[in-house]
Formats: structure tokens, sequence, C-alpha cells
């Protein structure tokens, strides 16, 4: 089973990031220069498009010279792949809808390097989904809006570009795709093809005049914003795994073609056939989580023909079923997905958790593409309490572009709240409203809004949402016993899985969320605001213990389950239970095993922060040996897959790829000490680990760390870069308490400097675990040996 990801190539097409969009903020087309360009459709017998309606788009223009500059602005409902002079540009362009309930994206693309002196042929196929689903809202009406400055020259979509409906797609029959999904089934009849026409050749003269339907703003489009986060990356075709097996004549029977892993793509053939057959295509993953996700029919037209279904699927194989006799001439995939780099590492001399980091990684990856995703086949939906854990996962294992994702999501959820000041997810979304009271308090709480500002350091985001979070914090009320009063909401739901104490859990949760609001409202200069925030957090504090705790574990009055680990990890990393009562709380998170793997990494957490990490590797590895062993390359929804699982049991769910960020966070020690790691430490608890080797990406640069341990020695080898100051922990348990360090090959004293050397390390204290030491940036080598008494 290969676990590391493929080098892609990649189309070269750039797209800045927005800073500012949707009516949270000052939306993006009051600083854009105003469109002059129309949206344009065909005429259809109703004020809606049909669902599942594939458009053709073309216009000719005639430039004097090759450009110097062309930048092309680029909006539909709902997915586009554009062409210049025959050559494919954009592979899938556009974000589902939308920024705000109403809104549109649209996509700023260079189209410089494609563009010529004399006739210059453009050509957009327009897939329009027309249907609701837990990712998209729906504007009921197929259309382009295409404007390009191209020097002095202006293109921009009007009636005088030709369009019409491609007849070759098509639905297939039942079974369609379930609710959830705004995406249809693609049918594609190759004998109604317009063969050729998105190049320069082809002859459009009896193609209709585009229908004009208003200039941006227009409804039900409304108001266009930049898209706030890159283009997808585009792989190219590749062979499939086991391309060298695969029969060249079809049997009849499906061809089962092996991925790499488990990704985003589409699926390409080449054949020849006669006219007429029917070619299925699906993935293993067809019925992943229960009800029917998204496949794809190919009807062939006769002789040698060659077709790539361009709805993106997921899975670990695909599957062809070719009609017997069919001459196979290739078979083949291109890999998209969100355009950032797997530059963050973890690998230690255990290789079970070498394998739990990758998986975990790589279903991190395959659950982000316009949004992050609870799972990419039944569902594709950004649910907040799968995205707090997936932001966490990206800043240790992708490159910094993937926080313009989290960003994007925050903004959405913010700018889809309600008039009621609630607010709740999968946004987007056309056919969910329903809040989720838990999960919102943890997005808008310490673990979501404010670890996205620790790592990401976009103070900016957090002013412009701030009064957001506020509002929706208001809407909760603390009774008269001090302790918050539960909220229904639309679905109350705490967590998959049996034994759930939820009262402690809605008190936990909701202080978690206080404590996030205390420091963004530092942060954002809104003070006023302190009292009643320390007033709320003081009364949780001053009646949690006096009610829930019993003196063994945490359980709220009248709960008769048994005793829930969630809500005993959770008052740790909240900072509501004592030091005292962790020996206790060690022994309930030694014997109960009740959390679903969304919240299986909090309780691991606790452990890290009570400084159990022995019994965080041990449970770690109880829990998720089963996804560890599975031949499968990404981590499941529940402990089990399907029937065994919780709420469908999808096979790739990064709610559940905690373990990535403790490894990193808490294995390794590495965590933001001052945004965006300006300032960062490197506290490890390696626990029975004897290596590893970590790397962590930053806006400043790669984080790079090595660390063994042998009897008696410890060595920390850092590579730290420029603009950063770490804090270096050394451990005690390692070495001892009385231990001699060196650094670069020079003894340190462990006393304080008279004055602290910005260019060398310096001794920076201890406590009751570390040496600690100030590093500047530079690479720098600690090598510690226990005392000699120490060895007697």
């Amino acid at each position: 089973m290969t676990m590391r990801y493929r080098t892609m190539r990649f189309l070269l097409i750039t797209t800045s990031v927005a800073l500012a969009f949707g009516s949270l903020v000052a939306m993006a087309t009051a600083e854009e220069a105003p469109w002059s360009a129309q949206w344009i459709g065909v005429e259809t017998s109703g004020v809606k498009s049909p669902a599942n309606c594939w458009l053709c788009f073309r216009n000719v223009v005639d430039l004097p010279s090759k450009p110097q500059k062309a930048t092309a602005r680029i909006a539909v409902d709902s997915k586009y792949w554009l062409w210049l002079n025959g050559k494919l540009v954009v592979f899938e362009g556009q974000l589902k809808r939308g920024p705000t309930p109403d809104d549109t994206y649209f996509d700023t693309v260079d189209l410089t390097p494609h563009l010529s002196a004399g006739k210059n042929t453009i050509a957009v196929l327009v897939w329009h989904f027309g249907k609701e689903g837990f990712s998209h809202k729906s504007s009921g009406r197929a259309g382009l809006v295409f404007e390009a400055n191209v020097d002095d020259k202006t293109i921009a979509s009007d009636s005088s570009w030709k369009a019409q409906v491609h007849p070759a797609y098509g639905n297939t029959g039942e079974p369609l795709p379930n609710y959830r999904l705004p995406e249809s089934n693609i049918r594609f009849d190759a004998r109604q093809d317009l063969t050729g026409w998105n190049t320069s050749k082809y002859d459009d003269s009896a193609w209709p005049a585009a229908v004009a339907f208003g200039q941006p703003p227009a409804a039900p489009w409304n108001q266009l914003v930049e898209r706030p986060i890159p283009l997808f990356k585009n792989s190219g075709l590749h062979d499939y795994v086991n391309a060298a097996e695969l029969p060249t004549i079809s049997d009849g029977k499906t061809i089962v073609a092996q991925l790499p892993y488990n990704a985003h793509f589409t699926s390409y053939l080449k054949i020849d056939a006669p006219a007429g057959l029917t070619i299925d295509i699906r993935t293993d993953d067809y019925l992943g989580g229960g009800p029917p996700n998204l496949r794809a029919e190919y009807v062939t037209r006769e002789g040698v023909q060659e077709y790539e279904s361009l709805g993106w699927i997921n899975g670990h194989q695909m599957h062809y079923t070719i009609p017997a006799g069919v001459k196979i001439l290739a078979l083949k995939y291109r890999e998209t997905g969100y355009n950032a780099d797997f530059t963050g590492k973890f690998e230690c001399d255990d290789p079970f958790y070498n394998t739990l980091w990758e998986k975990s990684r790589r279903t991190l990856y395959i659950t982000m593409r316009d949004t992050y995703m609870d799972c990419p086949d039944r569902e594709r939906a950004q649910w907040w309490g799968d995205a707090v854990n997936e932001m966490g996962e990206a800043f240790y294992a992708l490159s910094p572009e993937s926080s313009h994702l989290a960003r994007k999501g925050i903004l959405e959820l913010m700018n889809w709240q309600r008039a009621d000041k609630t607010i709740y997810s999968p946004v987007p979304a056309g056919n969910w409203d329903k809040e989720l009271p838990m999960q919102m308090l943890n997005s808008v709480g310490y673990y979501g809004l404010w670890t996205y500002y620790r790592y990401s350091g976009d103070a900016e985001t957090i002013d412009q949402v701030y009064p957001r979070v506020r509002d929706y914090l208001a809407v909760w009320k603390l009774g008269a016993d001090g302790l918050v009063v539960p909220r229904k909401g639309g679905w109350t739901w705490g967590d998959w899985g049996e034994n759930k104490d939820m009262t402690v859990m809605f008190n936990v949760w909701y202080y978690l969320a206080l404590r996030g609001q205390r420091e963004m409202a530092q942060l954002t200069k809104h003070t006023e605001d302190l009292p009643e925030i320390d007033r709320k957090m003081k009364s949780i504090e001053d009646h949690f213990n006096a009610t829930f705790w019993t003196g063994t574990e945490y359980r709220s009055p009248g709960y008769k389950g048994e005793t829930d680990d969630r809500v005993n990890g959770l008052a740790v990393v909240a900072g509501l239970a004592e030091p005292s009562m962790y020996p206790a709380i060690r022994k309930v998170l030694a014997t109960q095993r009740h959390a679903s793997p969304y919240t299986e990494k909090y309780i691991l957490e606790a452990l890290f922060q009570m400084r159990y990490e022995n019994d965080a590797f041990s449970r770690m590895k109880q829990r998720f040996t089963k996804m560890v062993d599975s031949p499968l390359t990404t981590l499941w929804e529940g402990w089990g897959i399907g029937k065994e699982g919780f709420g469908g049991g999808t096979y790739n769910h990064a709610w559940s790829g905690g373990p990535l960020t403790l490894l990193s966070q808490y294995a390794s020690g590495i965590a933001p000490e001052k945004p965006a790691f300006a300032g960062y430490r490197v506290l490890p608890q390696m626990g029975p680990l004897k290596s590893s080797h970590t790397v962590v990406p930053t806006a400043h640069g790669l984080i790079d760390l090595n660390m063994a341990r042998g009897e008696a020695t410890f060595q920390l080898d850092l590579t730290s870069p420029s603009g950063t100051d770490a804090l270096v922990g050394i451990p005690k348990a390692a070495i001892g308490v009385d231990a001699t360090i060196a650094v670069n090959g020079k003894p340190i004293p462990k006393t304080s400097p008279a004055k602290r050397d910005p260019r060398a390390v310096t001794y920076a204290g201890q406590d009751q675990h570390y040496w600690k030491f100030h590093a500047p940036p530079g690479k720098w080598q600690f090598e510690a040996r226990a005392a000699a008494k120490n060895l007697q």
C-alpha cells in the first residue's frame, strides 16, 4: 500500500486571494472595477434552468498583438471548464455558491500565456447543478459572466457570444445521488457530441446568440465575490497503478482500476466500439456512507473515441463496466484537489504512529476542496465540528495556503448568521438550516476561531467576525444554578455513540467558547465586553466542579449512563478540572471508551495536558489500530465502517485525524507561543518513542526537528526559520534533573545570562519537566547527557 503522496504536475494557473468578502465585510465588488460584462445563457421555458444542464459558450476576439497582460474575471453557476484556442486553461473553475445566502463567487484567471496576436477562440463549458445540497445554494439559473482586461481592450460576455445546450449531456436513470449532494449523475451520449466545439476550427455559425440577463450585480446571482482560495490542482492524466494488468478487450465484467490512494479524480477512457453501448463508471465508494453517491454513464458512438467524465468522484478503485467485445485502448485518471503542498511531516521509530499520521493527512486532504468537508462521498458538507479538527490538522500537515480555506469557511459561517443571531452548519447549503449547538460553540471558540488566529496570525479576520461571535454567544444564557442553560437548536447533537452526558458537555463547550471569545475581545480591543465574559466564565468556574465532580469522575445529576469519557477529557482541556483531580480522571480514561473519533481528539489531548503521555500513546494505539491495520488509506467516521460505524460510517472522515495534530503538537512539542509561529515552543512529550523527525510548515518557513534519546542521552536538532524565536525544552525525564547540556558542541550553563544574546542560544529557566532555552533562527544541535551519579 503506497502511503506517500505522489508529486503532481499542475496546470500553472494563479488566482489572487481576496482579503474581504460577503455581507460581513466590505464586498469585494466595492473595491473592484465595475463589471461591463453581461450574465449570459440560453433561453429556457421558465425562470429556472433545468437541473444537471450543460451549456457551451463561444466567442472569437481579434487582438492586434500578443498581450502583455490579460486577466479575466469569470463566474458561473455552478462549474466551468475554459479553453483558449483549443487549449484547456481552467479545469473545473468556480466555487459552489455562496459566500452569503444570496451571492456568488467569481474566479480571477491569468490568460496572458494563452492569447496571441490575431483571432483567439474562447470556449467555456458550464455545468449547472440546478438543485440544492448540503454544500451549495443554487441560483436556479445557468449562466456565465466573463470579463477580461487585455492590455487596453476589454473582452466582455454579451449577446454577441454564441451559446447552446450541449446535447450529449443528460441524466441517468435511478438510483440518483442522495439529496445531500447538489451534483447529479452524469450521462454522456457520444452520438450527440459536438465534436471539436471547443477548438478554433469549429464552425459555430449555426449556433444561436447568447441571451443576456443583466450586468452584475444581477439577480439571481447578485453580488460577485472574488474567490478566496487558489484554483484546484490538476495532475494531468495518469495510468492506474495496475494499468499493466487491465484488459485490452472487455469481457463484460467490471474492470477494477486501482488508484494509489483515496483521491479526488475524474475518469478517462479511450476505446474502439460500436455505437449505442452503455458504459457504467463508478468507484468502490459509490455507496460510501450508505445511500447512493455519484456515478456516470457513457454511451458510445461508432469507432475510436475518448471521453473524460468531468464530475470528480473519490475512492481507492475505479470500476468500469464495459460491454463485452469493446477494445480498450486506454484507461486513465486525473487527480485534482486543493492547491496546497504536503510539507508537514512526522516520523518516529514506531511504524504505527507513522501510518496513523500519514492516513490522517491523506484523509484531511480528501476532505478539502470548495470547503472543508465531512466526507467527499455522501455529503461534501462543511460541518463545523469536522472543520475545527481539520483546520488544526492542516496547520501541521500542509503548506500555509491551506489557511485560506479555513478563512473562507469562517467568513461563510458568520455571513450565514440568521436574524435571530444563531449560526448553523453546514453552509453554504440550500436544503439544510439546523443548528447543532455544541458544534457551533466549538467553531467560534478556543479550538475554532482562536486556534485559527494562533496558527495563521490573521487578526483581520478575527476583527471582522468578532461582533457576530459576540452576538451568537449572547444567545446563550446562564441559569439560576450559575451554569449554562442547554439549547436544543435544530439538532441536539453532542457526538456519535452512546453514554453522552449532555449537560456537562453543554457547559464545557460553552466555557471553551467564552475562553476563545475573551482572547478575541482583547485582540480586537473590544475590552468593554470583558467584564461580562469574565462574569460568565467565573460563574461556570464557581459551580462546575461543585455540581458535576463526584470525587471520582464528572457526572451530571440525573445522568444514568456509563461514565462519559468525553466530558472528563473536555473538562481538562477547558481548564475546569483541577490538577488534584487528574489521577481520578486518568482512571476514567483508562476504562471508558464511548467517544467517537471526533471527540477522541480532545480526550487524547487531555492525557497529554495532564502529563500522562504514555497513556495517550497507549489509548491512541488501542483506539486506532483497526484503522491503521486496514488496507484503506483514509480514516473512518466511526470506529467501524458502514453499519459498524456511526451516521452512515463513511471511510473518509478527517474529523478522525486528531492524532496528526497531537503527534506534532505534543509528542514533538511544537506549538505557537506567538501568532503564526513568530514565537513557538518545542516541549516534547515523547512517551515511549525513542526517535522522531517532525517538520511543521509556517509562514516563516519550515520548522525541522529531529530528536533521539538513549539510555542516558538526549539529542535535539532544530532548524528554526527566519523571523521566529523558539523556546526549546530538554525533557528532564530523558536525562534526569542533573545533566550537562551542549549546543552545537559547546557546553551551555543552566544559569540565566546577564543579557540575552539574540544571535545565540540562551538559558530560559526550568520547571518540573524541562530545562528551557531560547533559540534564535538557525540550526541548533542540543546534546544532553545525564550526570554520572544518575548512571550508577
